[in-house]
């Protein structure tokens, strides 16, 4: 068999990551070539229609999952499937959740996480600076 180039395809089950408010949901059935019928019970996201160019699609897929699936089996399998906590180990879940900090620091936050970075730079420096100084 031969493998293609595109490892995430749109499939029911797959996990998505919408554009607008970046939250988790999980595509329950394809509507056409441009749009899919998606849905977060866990993330606070309705069942809608949505575009493709409005998802993000993940490596995470809910395995098994039918077509047109409701609400609470939706739940049950994403429960079973350990989708939520496998997205949340991601280094992907990991750097938006730190976006989301530094976006609400303040304005003395940025300086005191600045003159922190100062300090460790300043200790970096020197000790690779004694430690080049012993190796000579």
């Amino acid at each position: 068999m031969v493998q293609g180039s595109f490892k995430r395809q749109v499939e029911v089950g797959r996990v998505v990551l919408l554009n607008d408010s970046q939250k988790l949901a999980v595509i329950v059935d394809i509507v056409d070539h441009k749009r899919a019928l998606v849905e977060g019970p866990t993330t606070g996201i309705a069942r809608q229609a949505v575009a493709y160019q409005n998802l993000i699609l993940t490596n995470l897929v809910v395995k098994g999952l039918p077509r047109n699936a409701g609400q609470a089996t939706l739940k049950k399998y994403l429960e079973k499937s350990n989708v939520l906590s496998a997205w949340e180990k991601s280094a992907w879940a990991q750097k938006l959740q730190q976006r989301q900090i530094r976006a609400g620091l303040t304005d003395f936050d940025r300086f005191k996480l600045n003159k922190l970075k100062n300090q460790r730079r300043f200790i970096v420096g020197s000790t690779i600076a004694q430690a080049k100084k012993q190796a000579a």
